[in-house]
């Protein structure tokens, strides 16, 4: 029988009523004990190593999940993070470029309701997500989550009350998990050993482009940060007003010696910048990264990988186009 460690982190699952609201405070054993029949399926081994409302994690807590996973690598078959939903498809992403290429699953999951609720979907995702992480087949950072597990790279919370809550973007699922039974779409080619990662950069902002948005917003983020994704219109169009703006910002930004991806605001299919004039005058002036398909999470956490190992925006652009689990197709 498999042994995986279950590292509890707070998060909705692990909630209890508060005279401010919910907030976390279930202990990592008192979340196996809500579990019997996990007995049945895996050793469990149940570590807290915080208990925090995922609103509030963020690169600090992804390099110390990490850091936890790499410490305990070698004495468990499998990993299971206990996690809020909110920000679960970031860690997701952030732990696919900390901890990349294992042959041992590393599955989060969470919930849509406290375990301790009667109509929780709490107790199905954790037995669903040990059942993933003591199956031969499974191996890299994955979400678990209402039957469906999904390449940590690619999830995204769609809805926020739903137990369907997660879908894959423009990804197919790897496999679904029907009545206790793995039934695997795809297999992922398998690895021998992982590669660990033990930095964060977060000077990262996301810009969100609205019709009318001037240039002059650029030029305050070049003081603070070090890249900005932009989020822009269609297939990733930005505009071009009377006075240059904001296509002159960009210029100055990038040769300031800043790193700029360009995404798009519609969750499916990607950006392409080479379709539209408003696209490709970008393409033809400015030193910018196109995200393609890839997730908001994605795109943010690889950046923050990629910035803590050079500043220099060529080596950055190479790290970032360089496909890591299936985020860039």
């Amino acid at each position: 029988m498999k042994h995986i460690l279950l590292i509890a982190t707070g998060g909705t699952i692990a909630s209890k009523p508060t005279q401010n609201g919910l907030a976390p405070g279930i202990t990592s054993e008192e979340l196996v004990a809500c579990v019997p029949e996990a007995a049945g399926i895996c050793r469990v081994t149940a570590e807290q190593i915080f208990n925090l409302d995922s609103t509030n994690v963020h690169e600090k807590h992804w390099i110390a999940i990490a850091e936890h996973i790499r410490k305990n690598y070698e004495k468990y078959d499998g990993f299971v993070i206990t996690h809020g939903t909110d920000t679960m498809a970031y860690t997701a992403a952030a732990l696919s470029y900390l901890i990349q290429h294992s042959p041992k699953p590393v599955a989060i999951t969470g919930s849509q309701k406290s375990i301790y609720e009667q109509d929780s979907d709490a107790r199905r995702n954790l037995l669903d997500a040990l059942r993933y992480a003591a199956f031969d087949g499974a191996h890299g950072v994955c979400i678990v989550f209402d039957g469906k597990v999904i390449i940590g790279t690619r999830a995204r919370k769609m809805r926020t009350r739903s137990f369907n809550a997660f879908s894959s973007i423009d990804y197919p699922e790897l496999a679904v998990i029907r009545e206790g039974r793995i039934i695997p779409y795809i297999e992922l080619p398998g690895t021998e050993a992982p590669t660990f990662y033990s930095a964060l950069n977060p000077r990262v902002f996301v810009l969100r482009l609205i019709p009318g948005q001037g240039g002059e917003i650029f030029d305050h983020l070049a003081a603070h940060y070090d890249a900005v994704v932009v989020e822009g219109f269609g297939m990733g169009g930005i505009p071009f007003y009377e006075d240059g703006e904001p296509l002159a910002a960009l210029k100055r930004f990038t040769e300031s010696g800043h790193t700029l991806v360009m995404t798009t605001q519609v969750p499916h299919e990607g950006s392409d910048l080479g379709v539209y004039s408003v696209g490709v005058q970008v393409k033809n002036q400015v030193r910018v990264i196109e995200a393609h398909t890839m997730t908001i999470e994605a795109i943010v956490t690889k950046l923050m990988w990629a910035l803590a190992q050079t500043k220099d925006p060529e080596q950055v652009r190479s790290l970032f186009c360089r496909p890591i689990a299936k985020d860039l197709l």
